[in-house]
């Protein structure tokens, strides 16, 4: 039975959707979305979910949705360069020193907001020790053996992989996305690399229309639609 860390990282300043975390989809803050699957899966344990924040909205908003806020987030990772891991690695070490058991955590960005629960759990079934990271994916739209083109030295296009002979998408081999949704990471392997250089990545594969990412405005009208429809 694995003891994870649930970080929600949600810092004030956002450039694409300008207030994004607290604004309202379907009627609700986005905030609260991966604020109720935290909850879900802490089961009564507020303790191991730690909001990443350095904005006092965003704090009251989580308070008011049933998340005690303890932490904040230090300006200095509330920038547009501050990276994910320094974040978790900030969070971790807040953990620590508070006492608070953990043996993996699990990061749930509020940008995906149609993931579930149950997408989290199947991906904590998928990590062990051995592990660097499980991260959710969905099947890539672009398939680098097929449909997936580099621009060579002359200036024209070639298949990124492979000879590009293949005729069918179902011959290539399979290629995915991180949809941005779980990631149940090892926290020896995040404090001793980047999480680009970790070498053993498990996919744990969720459906495309629950793999909404916010970024732009023109994702949240496509959110509001899979709401409506789902």
């Amino acid at each position: 039975m694995h003891r994870p860390l649930y970080i929600i990282p949600a810092r004030g300043g956002s450039k694409g959707i300008p207030r994004k975390n607290i604004r309202p989809l379907a009627g609700r803050p986005l905030i609260a979305y991966s604020i109720d699957v935290a909850l879900e899966l802490a089961a009564g344990d507020t303790r191991r979910v730690v909001l990443s924040t350095d904005d006092d909205e965003i704090a009251a908003t989580a308070r008011s949705l049933g998340l005690p806020v303890d932490y904040m987030r230090p300006a200095a990772l509330a920038t547009d360069t501050a990276g994910s891991r320094e974040v978790m690695l900030d969070a971790m070490d807040w953990a620590d020193a508070r006492g608070i058991d953990y043996d993996c955590v699990v990061l749930l960005q509020p940008t995906s907001p149609l993931r579930t629960a149950a997408d989290v759990r199947a991906a904590l079934e998928l990590y062990t020790p051995e592990a660097d990271m499980v991260v959710s994916v969905e099947p890539a739209a672009c398939n680098p053996y097929y449909n997936c083109f580099e621009t060579a030295a002359d200036g024209t296009l070639r298949i990124s992989k492979g000879d590009g002979m293949l005729t069918r998408r179902q011959d290539a081999p399979e290629a995915w996305t991180f949809n941005g949704a779980v990631y149940v990471i090892n926290p020896a392997s995040l404090r001793a690399m980047p999480m680009g250089a970790f070498p053993r990545r498990i996919p744990s594969v969720m459906p495309p229309e629950r793999s909404v990412d916010l970024d732009t405005p023109r994702d949240w009208i496509i959110a509001e639609a899979l709401f409506r429809e789902l």
